[in-house]
Parts: C-alpha cells; sequence; structure tokens
C-alpha cells in the first residue's frame, strides 16, 4: 500500500515516520513547502499519480489564540481544505485518517469522560473549524476514521512538556492553571496507533470516529507538578491558579478527558498510561538537551 501522510514535518508526522520505519508499506511523507492541500487540484493529482490507497492527514492550523483573530485562515486549513482531501479519497477510494481534537468540546460541562456520540460544542475558532473538517469528511462519502486527540507532545517542535522542562529549570515560581482538565497524549503512543492500524488492514468496516489519548486525567498543573518532579526540577515553586488569571482571547475546555473505549474495543489496541509515557519523552529529552530548543 501507498500512504500519503501531509504535515510530515510536524510532531506527529515525525513521529509517524518513526513508527513506520519498518514497515512494508511505502509511506511519503509532505510539508507545507511541497504539497499545498489548499489547492484541489493539487491535492487530487498528488492522490491520484501516487495511487495512493490511506491520507494520514496531519497538517493543521493549530495556534488556538491566533485562530480568534485568523478564523478564516484556520477554517481554509482545518475544514476547506480537508474537504478536499475527502473528496480525493472517495474519488480514487483511498481512506482518510483525520487528526482532530477535543476542542470539539468545551461548550457543554462534562465531568465524566467525553464520548463519539456526545453532541460537539466548541467555544472558540479552532474547535469550530476543525469540527468543520469533520463535517466536510462525513459528507464528502470518503472511507475515513476521524481521530481526536488532545494535549499532543513529543521531543519535536514546541509543546508544553518541552516549554515546562525549560521553565521549571530556570524560575523559582510558577503559576500554572488547575480547573482545566485533559489527557496528556505522547505523539509517538498515537503514532504507533496510526500505523498499526494501517499496515494490519485494521480499518476494513471499522470506519468512524474515535477518540485517542494517553489513559488517566490531570489539569495543567498536575502536568506541570508531574514534568517537574520526573525531570528533577525541584527548586521551582510550582502554584495552582484559576484560568481567569491567565487572560485569553478563546475560551479552553474546562474538561475534555476523551473516553477511549470504542478504539480500544474495536482495534485492540493497548493505550499507555500518561505518567508513563511522559517518563519516555522526558528521559529522551534530558538525555539530549539540544532537542529542548528544536
Amino acid at each position: 500500500m501507498r500512504i500519503l501522510v501531509t504535515g510530515g514535518n510536524g510532531q506527529l508526522g515525525r513521529c509517524i515516520a518513526q513508527a513506520a520505519a519498518g514497515s512494508q508499506n511505502e509511506y511519503i511523507f509532505t510539508g507545507v513547502d511541497d504539497f499545498d492541500i489548499t489547492d484541489p487540484e493539487a491535492v487530487d493529482l498528488m492522490v491520484k499519480c501516487n495511487n495512493i490507497d490511506v491520507i494520514v492527514n496531519c497538517a493543521a492550523y493549530t495556534d488556538v489564540n491566533r485562530a480568534e483573530q485568523q478564523e478564516e485562515v484556520a477554517e481554509l486549513i482545518n475544514a476547506t481544505a480537508v474537504g478536499y482531501l475527502a473528496r480525493a479519497a472517495a474519488r480514487y477510494d483511498a481512506l482518510l485518517i483525520q487528526i482532530s481534537t477535543d476542542y470539539v468540546f468545551g461548550g457543554n460541562l462534562n465531568n465524566t469522560p467525553c464520548t463519539e456520540s456526545q453532541t460537539p460544542n466548541p467555544t472558540g475558532a479552532y474547535g469550530r473549524t476543525k469540527l468543520h473538517g469533520e463535517q466536510a469528511i462525513i459528507e464528502s462519502g470518503c472511507s475515513y476514521i476521524i481521530l481526536r486527540t488532545a494535549w499532543l507532545y513529543s521531543e519535536y517542535g514546541r509543546n508544553f512538556v518541552k516549554t515546562m522542562l525549560t521553565q521549571t529549570a530556570d524560575k523559582p515560581e510558577l503559576k500554572v492553571v488547575f480547573d482545566q482538565c485533559g489527557t496528556p497524549t505522547n505523539a509517538h503512543d498515537l503514532a504507533r496507533a496510526i500505523v498499526t492500524i494501517i499496515d494490519n488492514r485494521l480499518y476494513p468496516g471499522h470506519e468512524g470516529i474515535y477518540h485517542y489519548s494517553n489513559e488517566g486525567v490531570c489539569s495543567w498543573y498536575d502536568f506541570t507538578k508531574t514534568i517537574a518532579a520526573i525531570a528533577g526540577h525541584n527548586n521551582c515553586d510550582i502554584k495552582p491558579c484559576h484560568s481567569d488569571e491567565f487572560p485569553s482571547p478563546v475560551e479552553r475546555p474546562a474538561y475534555s478527558v476523551l473516553d477511549k473505549t470504542r478504539f480500544k474495543s474495536t482495534f485492540g489496541i493497548a493505550v499507555p498510561y500518561w505518567v508513563d509515557s511522559l517518563h519516555t519523552c522526558i528521559k529522551t529529552l534530558t538525555g539530549n538537551e539540544n532537542i529542548l530548543n528544536n
């Protein structure tokens, strides 16, 4: 099979490249410089001329705050372009695996993990545009798997773990919100799950929407405390605070823990506990200080 991975230069794309290194299938990785997913003709040609069997769309506009001022741009990348990929997948009988987000929720006051059957209710432009992308896929009639994930991190790119490793090492005091809860997700775990589904052909007959994040639940405060403890950054006084102490242009979900029951029962793939996966990532990061700045 031939698998097209868009957003190949991002953290999830790079993790998929690692996970697929020993695959007998051919993975083709593209970035913004060599493939414009907002060009419908380019999308059609890419899928047609390369005989693509599976598209994994990791490309996205992910700046949650800036999306409030640039919603048209976010809509173009997160929804319109996704529609182009979906129509090409339908036209050439390919499977589209779309990476979506817990931010499609947030408008409801949840106190139990979000299931796939729960009605989305985003509170900001990022969540709205990602939801529009999901809807474009469903309306296209293509075969698809939509994977909603949350709080992605890895040794690649900019992310919360790398930022907090630096700040807890350099600052004597740090305030972090405790009233937003979710689940951190090591991008390598998600990447391995995606490659397993593709390479073992687990998807026929199981198209639909699924949730994938690591197991467990924590607040951003808990997340930061755990990062510092694992790294041995004991000199930073990490204090909990409310979200309103850090004014933001967008209301973030207060509780967006994702229920993984459907994913696990359908694909038979174990989901690691978030603390265990965080240990693995921090071991990699602290073993190579140069990674923190890349």
